[in-house]
């Protein structure tokens, strides 16, 4: 059974008339009575009763009429979504954030790009950046929004955000009163800090300003987490540092303000595998990433 026989088959039953059908296709009637006899062979089936004055569907004839174009149907869509498909429009994307990601930048990206490429599905996961980076590397991610990325052959990656770090306190804190706090106002200041572990990558940057600024804060507390840090800043154990992006969990009781240091940032970046066979993959860095050249990228905009 072929698809052109049911374009014939189709024609007939719509038209009731083989004369009528042959002309609307386009040919001429001995080829077209030729594809119906072959179609109701194949199918062991009349679907057609005939006599020299009328021509009408048969019972089968009849059930198979919408079966055959529910099949045409389908092939068209199949082509269609092959076409978008190969074009980056529809398909799947993994991608792989960690939790910071999810408060201002991935949802950013997500609604961008249900708003340029629609047909495309994209599957989140969230994890911490050294496992980004693994389930990257082993190609179980299609790509990652991390605070570091893989130095390996085949990985491509762009800094897609750079925000300053902040300085996060108790609504009733005398710190409060400065519009910026110098980083030295911290010295011997209750203070929560990132775990060296969960939370190294804020660790290191928040330890070695310290360190650079000649300040000692008394760290009373650790948390792995901004949202977990925030709990305790709110609970009222000390400070903290975080992203400025942690203003949106508009945590109860928890002020913000910007830090007298310059060269006090995060940075998140996007990476993924430079070889790879997923066109929607391309249309999401194309269209929604936007990536400019080698050194940065543009979220949203016109596509």
């Amino acid at each position: 059974m072929e698809f052109r026989q049911l374009e014939c088959f189709i024609a007939v039953a719509e038209e009731l008339h083989f004369g009528r059908a042959a002309e609307r296709l386009c040919m001429t009637q001995p080829p077209l009575s030729r594809q119906i006899q072959l179609l109701e062979q194949d199918l062991g089936v009349t679907l057609f009763e005939r006599n020299s004055r009328q021509v009408l569907l048969s019972a089968a004839g009849r059930r198979f009429l919408r079966d055959a174009r529910h099949l045409l149907e389908f092939s068209a869509q199949a082509a269609a979504t092959a076409r978008r498909t190969s074009g980056g429009e529809a398909g799947h994307i993994t991608l792989g954030f960690t939790a910071v990601a999810a408060y201002r930048l991935m949802p950013s990206l997500i609604m961008q790009a249900r708003k340029l490429l629609g047909g495309v599905e994209i599957q989140l996961r969230e994890t911490v950046t050294t496992d980004l980076s693994r389930l990257l590397l082993a190609h179980e991610l299609d790509a990652i929004l991390a605070r570091s990325v893989p130095q390996q052959a085949g990985i491509e990656s762009r800094l897609v955000e750079r925000e300053p770090l902040v300085l996060a306190l108790p609504a009733d804190s005398p710190l409060c009163e400065h519009a910026t706090v110098p980083l030295r106002l911290l010295q011997g200041q209750p203070f929560v800090l990132y775990s060296p572990r969960e939370g190294k990558y804020f660790y290191d940057r928040i330890v070695g300003a310290f360190g650079l600024a000649d300040v000692q804060p008394q760290y009373v507390q650790r948390a792995g987490q901004t949202h977990t840090l925030l709990a305790l800043v709110r609970a009222g154990l000390g400070v903290g540092i975080v992203p400025d992006s942690a203003r949106e969990l508009r945590f109860e009781g928890v002020a913000f303000r910007p830090i007298g240091q310059r060269n006090l940032y995060a940075d998140m970046y996007l990476a993924w595998h430079a070889q790879h066979d997923n066109p929607a993959l391309d249309a999401f860095l194309q269209r929604v990433v936007k990536v400019d050249g080698p050194g940065a990228v543009r979220i949203g905009g016109p596509a």
